[in-house]
């Protein structure tokens, strides 16, 4: 016999999670019991919000489930904008919070126990692909390994386990793996998908064709179509920044949008076609669209749509394509924008490994290298463009460091703020992290918004700690940098494999990416 706390590592184990983030709590215990000694790495941070965006950043940048624990009332309503965002964003993740003991709780009353709440599963129920309550300690293992395969079944996202905080003390037998085939999804289209002749075809992909590792099919297929290549922020690293297909700007900018609008075919692999990538969804229809999405788009009407993973969907397309020349020229990239901004990013980049996993916050220099950056791999870029959640960079990129490929952060000092608090958690982990902070005095994305009204700031301006000797108060190394020393100081970050912070005092115009500057009106 094990214990119930026992039982559900097991079943993070059975998943094949090897890291896992929370914040222990009087309710949660048993369950911290349970991970000496069974595999899995149990990173406790210092706030339960850090918990979720650290699972996050870890999920995207490995594809794999990321895992985050809190304790029951307030400890599980921490983590809700962390989980929202991977909810937005497509990450598979699972959430697992406790709730008051099944002898305490009586349906539809509250008594006041500590941490009740009447319905706490209510908390995720919008941002959450499931919620699972576990009512037996011996169905606890079954319960996290199903809900975590749900997490991960396409199309991925968040989903909730709650557990009564008595059942992970009870005793329960050993659990026995269960054989697991993963399912299919998906058809074979009646009808080709390029009935319309075209001559001037695009290809657009997503976070979809990332989480399928479909990179080499988007690249065959743009190449038999002689199609250029745009990608939204979670479809960054597909091609390789020089590769003449790729077209090396986001959507954002007219050069890119003038590509989306000449084209009489576009082939759209796993995106949703969201808001923020489609400028407020001002960008025309093509007179051809063809989607390949375990979802049916919602937000643009298809001409054919192969449900269908982007593997498999890819696949279908390839057999159908018929082999064109080039129809575009390559629009140049960030260069068209030359100024002190891009100056930044080449002194940024200069320090980067071609594998770095870089988590941009909503900052203006986020804002940047999510849209200009040169993102060298598939998963290189973590950036919350779902939800727009400011202060997602930091504990994200606690997540990110821990996949095995050298990870920073970029971040401001507004955001980073937010959870400053886990330089603890890095410092005590030695979680090999390099954050670069951008330190322009406060909000300057809203400084911005107020200016090009006319308009004088309001609450934007912040009186900055001593960001350096906040860091070294952690005992994690850290300095002010300019931009003339950056990529050396991010070089050394990341070859060190010890947390850092490098702070930079600089303030940047906005890119044409952030919704004041879109050029389509």
């Amino acid at each position: 016999m094990i214990s119930g706390g026992a039982a559900l590592v097991a079943g993070l184990r059975e998943l094949g999670v090897d890291v896992a983030f929370g914040l222990p709590g009087v309710h949660n215990l048993a369950a911290w019991k349970g991970f000496p000694g069974s595999g899995v790495r149990l990173v406790g941070v210092r706030h339960e919000q850090t918990a979720g965006y650290a699972a996050d950043g870890y999920a995207r940048s490995t594809g794999r489930l990321g895992v985050a624990l809190t304790t029951t009332g307030p400890g599980a309503s921490n983590v809700v904008t962390a989980v929202g965002e991977a909810w937005s964003c497509h990450t598979p993740m699972l959430v697992i919070a406790t709730d008051v003991p099944t002898t305490s709780r009586r349906p539809g009353v509250f008594r006041g126990v500590l941490h009740e709440t009447t319905d706490q599963a209510s908390f995720f129920r919008p941002v959450t692909k499931a919620q699972v309550r576990v009512e037996r300690a011996e169905d606890l293992h079954d319960v996290v390994v199903r809900a975590g395969r749900l997490a991960m079944l396409h199309p991925r996202r968040p989903v909730y386990v709650e557990v009564p905080t008595d059942l992970l003390s009870a005793q329960v037998p050993a659990p026995v793996p269960e054989t697991h085939v993963p399912p299919t999804r998906g058809f074979l289209p009646d009808r080709v998908a390029f009935p319309h002749p075209f001559e001037r075809p695009l290809v657009w992909a997503g976070g979809g064709a990332t989480a399928s590792e479909a990179g080499p099919l988007v690249a065959s297929l743009c190449r038999t179509l002689g199609a250029p290549l745009l990608t939204s922020y979670g479809g960054r690293g597909l091609l390789p920044p020089d590769d003449p297909y790729l077209v090396p700007l986001p959507p954002h900018a007219k050069e890119a949008g003038d590509l989306w609008d000449a084209a009489d075919l576009v082939v759209v692999i796993g995106s949703d076609l969201d808001g923020m990538n489609t400028q407020g969804f001002r960008q025309p229809r093509p007179p051809w669209v063809v989607t390949v999405d375990l979802e049916h788009p919602v937000n643009l009407e298809p001409d054919v749509h192969l449900a269908m993973d982007a593997v498999a969907g890819l696949s279908v397309l390839l057999e159908q394509a018929p082999q064109r020349e080039p129809w575009f020229t390559r629009p140049a990239g960030r260069e068209l924008y030359a100024g002190p901004e891009t100056a930044f990013l080449d002194a940024f980049e200069s320090g980067l490994t071609d594998d770095t996993v870089v988590v941009a916050d909503m900052c203006v220099p986020g804002y940047w290298f999510g849209g200009f950056g040169r993102v060298g791999r598939p998963r290189g870029l973590a950036y919350p463009v779902g939800w727009g959640t400011l202060g997602f960079g930091f504990p994200a990129g606690i997540g990110a460091a821990l996949s095995r490929r050298p990870a920073v952060a970029l971040v401001g000092d507004g955001g980073f703020l937010f959870a400053c608090g886990d330089l603890a958690t890095v410092a005590q982990e030695q979680i090999p992290l390099t954050t670069v902070l951008v330190d322009d005095g406060g909000y300057g994305m809203l400084a911005y918004d107020f200016a090009k009204d006319g308009e004088q700031p309001i609450g934007c301006d912040l009186e900055p700690p001593d960001f350096v000797a906040l860091a070294k108060a952690f005992r994690v190394e850290a300095r002010e940098v300019t931009v003339d020393e950056l990529g050396s100081a991010v070089a050394q970050g990341i070859a060190s494999r010890r947390p850092s912070l490098l702070v930079l005092k600089a303030s940047y115009t906005p890119p044409p990416n952030t919704s004041p500057r879109w050029y389509r009106a």
